[in-house]
């Protein structure tokens, strides 16, 4: 399978006769919202402290480990995208700065953002940040036939979605962010909805939402975080286990993720699989993507046969 010099693919679901369990390495996608796009009512503002870890290169988002927030958040790493590239001037890593979050139902962006002193940058451990390496795949990953256990208490494996093209991502169900893992599940929500009210529309996909909080994550947390999203269980299933083998799986699926107090710090990977169990697409954001992960959900499920 010839994929972009930027992904990277490890055989994930079964195509014929072999295993294809598929990683892709990108960047978060920038947003192009104006200040004035953001303008809703019901905006919570929140001032924040915090130390600048990295920001982006273009610069629509910085890595802030900051401090609690009052009435809101414990302290924690996490990237906080600005409005305008002008916020970040003359910010770099190391800054210890103050700045306001601002928070709807539906996103959330950072402002008034000022150095206020410096701090040492500590260096990242690359052991603690990122899952642990996995040794290379072979032809059956013992992934395939694992059993997780779904929202209803159920035993389900990935394997037995052979046929059926998916949407997986990953998440957790106290994320506070709106735009973040909140954002994901309604991305799966509304597609969900677009999908089963096409005419003639194909029946055989699926979407997965893995935690990787399976401390607090019991399925009675997922099934009632799934009707709060209008599941419908044919179609979505949320997926909990051992904590070792959501790791494993998530590094599979080019996720990072890190405990950071009650919560995590974590990139965004939603994997489209088609019906042959072959990678077609990797969206690495928390955007509003229910359009896009219909049209291609569309065109996994027609995927019968595709050669490896």
């Amino acid at each position: 399978m010839l994929l972009s010099r930027n992904r990277v693919a490890i055989p994930l679901l079964c195509g014929v006769g072999a295993c294809c369990l598929l990683l892709y390495s990108g960047q978060a996608r920038s947003t192009s919202q104006s200040g004035s796009d953001l303008q809703q009512t019901n905006v919570r503002s929140f001032p924040v402290i915090g130390v600048v870890q990295e920001i982006a290169e273009d610069r629509r988002t910085a890595v802030i480990a900051h401090e609690a927030i009052t009435n809101y958040m414990r302290a924690m790493t996490m990237p906080f995208k600005v409005t305008s590239r002008s916020v970040l001037a003359g910010i770099q890593a190391g800054d210890r700065v103050s700045f306001r979050l601002q928070v709807t139902a539906s996103e959330s962006w950072i402002d008034h953002i000022s150095k206020i002193g410096t701090a040492p940058t500590a260096a990242k451990d690359e052991a603690s940040v990122q899952s642990p390496a996995v040794e290379p795949l072979k032809p059956r990953h013992p992934l395939l036939d694992y059993h997780f256990t779904n929202e209803l208490g159920q035993a389900v494996s990935l394997g037995e979605f052979r046929g059926q093209a998916l949407a997986i991502t990953f998440f957790f169900t106290r994320c506070p962010i709106p735009d973040f893992c909140p954002r994901l599940s309604k991305n799966f929500e509304e597609a969900s909805q677009k999908l089963r009210a096409l005419p003639n529309a194909p029946t055989n996909w699926h979407f997965l939402s893995v935690t990787f909080d399976p401390d607090f994550d019991s399925p009675s947390v997922l099934k009632g975080y799934g009707e709060q999203h209008r599941y419908d269980p044919t179609h979505w299933s949320f997926l909990t286990g051992p904590a070792d083998k959501i790791r494993e799986l998530a590094s599979q699926s080019d996720v990072t993720f890190q405990r950071d107090s009650a919560f995590f710090s974590h990139n965004f990977r939603t994997l489209i699989i088609d019906a042959s169990g072959h990678l077609q697409m990797v969206f690495p954001t928390s955007g509003d993507l229910s359009e896009a992960i219909t049209s291609e959900i569309l065109k996994a499920a027609a995927v019968t046969n595709r050669a490896s």
